[in-house]
C-alpha cells in the first residue's frame, strides 16, 4: 500500500513538473509589449550660431621704438602702467658711430676754415668801404657770404653735438628721450636698462622699447571655418565668452571678414574682427583666449521640439503623436530654424501634443 502511494506521488510530481515546463515555455514565447515614452513641445529661445575661436586684442597697439642707437640708460615705465601721450618712456645713452662722427667733425673743420677765409675777406672789404674804394653793393655781397659761412659752422657744430649727445643747443627736441606716441596702458617692456637698442629707419624695424595700447577699445580677433563664412555678414551680433572670465558673456558687433582664407591644419579659415561692448566692472587683459558665437538667426519664446523627434518623408517632416494610450499616428508639421538640438515648430502641433520618443522600453 505504501509503495503504491509513493508511486502515485512520483507520477503526480512528474506531471506537475511537465505542466510547469509547458507554462514556462509558453511565457517565454509570448512577445512583451513595448512601451513608448512621450514628451510635449516647449516654449524656448532658439539661436542659430556660427562659432569662431580667437582672442581679445586692443584695436590700437603701438610699438615705441628709438630714433637713435645706443644703450638704455633709464626706463621710466613698467608693464601695466597708464601713460599719457608725450610721457617719457626711456632715455638712451648714445654711442656714436665712429665713421659718422669723423665725417661730421671733418665737415665742421672745413666749415671753420671757410668761415676764417670769409671773415678775413669781409674785414678787408669793410676797410675798403670805409675808404670809399668799393661800392655798398659789393660790400653787402661779401657780408652775405660771411653770414652764410657762419651759419654753416653753426649747423656743423649742432650736427656733431647731436651725434655725440642726441641733442643740440639749437633745438628743443631731445632725440635720446623716448616718449609715448599715444595714451594708454603699457602692455610690455621688452628691454631693460643697460641693453643695446637699434634705431628705426628705412632698412631696420628697430628695437621695441615698449608696447602701448588703448585698453578701452578692445576687439575680438577670431577665425571662422570656410563652411560657415558664407552664412555671416558684417553687422551681425556676437556673444563672446572669455576663458579666463567665467559666467560672463560679452556683447560684440562683427565689423570685418577677411576676403582671403588661410589654410590651418588642412582646413581653410577666414579671419574676423568684432568690436567688444566695454564692461567697466570687469578687467579684460590683452591676449585672453575667447570664443565668439555669431548670431545668424534668433527666435525668442517660440514653440519648439527636439530635433531627434523628427521623421522625414520625401521633402516633408512629421512626428508621431499619441492619440490614445500607446497609440500613435503620423502628423506632418512645418518647422523653422534650428540650433542643432531644438527646432522651431511653425504649425501642426501645439503645447498639449504628446510626441512619441524614438526607441522604447519592453514592459517587464
Amino acid at each position: 500500500m505504501i509503495k503504491r502511494i509513493f508511486t502515485i506521488l512520483f507520477f503526480m510530481g512528474l506531471l506537475a513538473l511537465f505542466a510547469w515546463t509547458l507554462y514556462f515555455l509558453f511565457e517565454r514565447a509570448q512577445t512583451k509589449p513595448i512601451v513608448y515614452e512621450t514628451e510635449s513641445p516647449t516654449i524656448t529661445d532658439i539661436v542659430r550660431k556660427a562659432v569662431a575661436a580667437g582672442s581679445i586684442e586692443p584695436r590700437n597697439e603701438v610699438a615705441i621704438k628709438p630714433r637713435i642707437s645706443g644703450v638704455v640708460e633709464k626706463m621710466y615705465v613698467e608693464a601695466g602702467q597708464l601713460v599719457e601721450q608725450g610721457a617719457l618712456i626711456a632715455k638712451i645713452h648714445i654711442i656714436p658711430d665712429a665713421v659718422t662722427l669723423n665725417s661730421a667733425e671733418a665737415r665742421l673743420d672745413s666749415a671753420k676754415i671757410g668761415l676764417d677765409n670769409a671773415q678775413r675777406e669781409f674785414d678787408r672789404r669793410k676797410k675798403l668801404l670805409q675808404q670809399s674804394l668799393i661800392s655798398k653793393a659789393e660790400y653787402n655781397e661779401h657780408e652775405m657770404e660771411y653770414d652764410l659761412k657762419l651759419k654753416e659752422v653753426e649747423n656743423a657744430e649742432n650736427n656733431v653735438q647731436l651725434i655725440k649727445e642726441g641733442a643740440s643747443d639749437a633745438g628743443d627736441k631731445i632725440s635720446n628721450e623716448i616718449k609715448a606716441t599715444i595714451s594708454g596702458m603699457v602692455l610690455d617692456v621688452p628691454v631693460k636698462e643697460g641693453m643695446s637698442v637699434i634705431e628705426t629707419n628705412n632698412f631696420n624695424e628697430g628695437t621695441t622699447i615698449a608696447l602701448i595700447a588703448d585698453m578701452n577699445d578692445l576687439v575680438f580677433l577670431g577665425k571662422v571655418d570656410e563652411s560657415e563664412v558664407g552664412k555671416i555678414s558684417e553687422g551681425l551680433d556676437l556673444e563672446i565668452k572669455i576663458g579666463a572670465i567665467e559666467n560672463l558673456i560679452f556683447k560684440g558687433k562683427l565689423e570685418f571678414i577677411s576676403p582671403k582664407g588661410k589654410e590651418n591644419d588642412g582646413a581653410v579659415q577666414f579671419e574676423i574682427r568684432a568690436a567688444i561692448v566695454p564692461d567697466e566692472s570687469v578687467l579684460i587683459r590683452a591676449g585672453y583666449s575667447a570664443s565668439g558665437d555669431i548670431v545668424l538667426q534668433r527666435r525668442d519664446q517660440v514653440l519648439s521640439i527636439q530635433e531627434r523627434l523628427l521623421h522625414f518623408e520625401d521633402d516633408r517632416v512629421f512626428v508621431e503623436i499619441e492619440t490614445a494610450a500607446q497609440k500613435f499616428e503620423k502628423r506632418y508639421i512645418e518647422v523653422g530654424i534650428s540650433d542643432g538640438i531644438n527646432i522651431e515648430v511653425l504649425s501642426g502641433i501645439d503645447e498639449s501634443t504628446r510626441i512619441k520618443k524614438p526607441g522604447g522600453q519592453i514592459q517587464q
